[in-house]
């Protein structure tokens, strides 16, 4: 074939675009009747969908509070990262300090100049609250408290925990130590996301050390089955707080109450969210990671065709019975997309709708790498691409 006559073919079929890919998931269907989310006798609160993270609820949620023993979700998350990393294990043994011992507030009961097991310390504070447990982890880690508090601060800021900061492991009162409801829900679905594996201490009922047996300080493990962590938290300025997680089928929900006024109200109003989130609300999970959603024409590459899809699998929560109203449009950034492209390369976007308003979006991301063709492809593409531009 000529090169005239390629580039005639070529005009011929110049109208053909590639920029917008429409998908309709099904049908529209009739809309759902949600009522107002429940009021709490709390100073903040959060509901959060664990999969998808959309907050369902927001009471004052980026209000600045006192965390109290809420603090350690974050000690145990350091400790957990020091275990993925394989500078820690859990039968490696911990030396008790003095300082450890004589910490103030709920306990372990450990014996000073004694070694306990990394496991059976994590137990101690996740079960029991133990502020001894914590700040001998933490001296264990870091050398002080006081410097593992700056590793509390360093994954505050990776998890993007914006409106929070940490003095120290337990949670005992300390000018600039405070946090927010959104915070605590973001570092729970943080704890059962990257360690699955731990995550079941968290629903263990009872612990015994020392000839001391203490139950879960979390009421609704007792009272609700769906319910598996995750902890509790008391200060006389904080007030009773809770920030727990329960899962039903294929949902699983996470609230966090701060400042109630008893014991049995933060189970009480944590009670009242998980219920509405779960009678009037349905996660579905729309995409997974990794599969081909579209195919866009790549020029100057060494392959024609660049397969896009989504890092993450993708999920959804919307108002029960509005599955069949979603619409999903995946829009690409550019008409004419060009090699090289790198293996996770953003090009555009997966935008999900809900009676015509965008309610999530996500990257579309290469799936492969596609590197620049050889120079007589390059060149040629190059010429087919400046036509195109012209005539656009």
């Amino acid at each position: 074939m000529s090169l005239s006559r390629s580039i005639l073919r070529t005009i011929s079929t110049i109208k053909r675009t590639c920029a917008v890919a429409l998908l309709v998931v099904s049908v529209p269907a009739t809309a759902a009747f949600i009522p107002a989310a429940p009021e709490l006798a709390a100073k903040s609160y959060v509901l959060m969908d664990f999969d998808s993270g959309r907050v369902l609820v927001n009471q004052n949620g980026d209000d600045q509070v006192e965390p109290a023993s809420l603090t350690k979700m974050m000690t145990v998350y350091v400790v957990d990262q020091e275990l993925a990393g394989g500078r820690l294990n859990k039968d490696e043994l911990v030396r008790i300090s003095k300082k450890a011992w004589k910490t103030e507030g709920s306990r372990m009961f450990v014996d000073v100049n004694t070694k306990v097991r990394v496991g059976d310390l994590l137990k101690g504070v996740i079960i029991q609250s133990g502020n001894d447990a914590s700040v001998a982890l933490a001296e264990h880690i870091a050398g002080t408290e006081e410097a593992f508090a700056e590793l509390m601060n360093t994954y505050a800021v990776k998890l993007n925990m914006t409106g929070s900061h940490f003095m120290n492991a337990t949670g005992l009162p300390a000018e600039g130590h405070y946090t927010t409801a959104m915070d605590m829900a973001t570092l729970a679905q943080a704890i059962i996301r990257d360690f699955p594996e731990n995550y079941s201490l968290y629903s263990e009922k009872w612990f015994k050390w020392n000839d001391i047996r203490q139950p879960n300080r979390n009421k609704l493990l007792w009272r609700d089955s769906s319910v598996d962590g995750l902890k509790t938290g008391h200060t006389e300025a904080a007030g009773f707080c809770l920030v727990t997680s329960a899962k039903k089928k294929n949902m699983r929900l996470i609230s966090a109450v701060m400042g109630t006024k008893s014991d049995n109200a933060r189970a009480q109003e944590s009670q009242k969210l998980l219920t509405y989130g779960f009678r009037f609300f349905e996660t579905h999970k729309l995409y997974q990671a990794a599969q081909p959603l579209h195919q866009s024409r790549i020029w100057k590459g060494s392959q024609e065709q660049l397969e896009l899809g989504l890092a993450q699998d993708f999920y959804i929560t919307v108002p029960r019975g509005q599955k069949p109203n979603l619409k999903a449009e995946m829009v690409i950034d550019q008409p004419f997309l060009e090699a090289p492209a790198a293996k996770g390369e953003q090009f555009g976007k997966v935008e999900v709708k809900l009676e015509g308003a965008v309610i999530a979006e996500r990257p579309l991301v290469a799936l492969q790498a596609v590197e620049e063709g050889g120079l007589f492809s390059r060149l040629w593409d190059s010429l087919i691409l400046l036509i195109k531009r012209l005539l656009i």
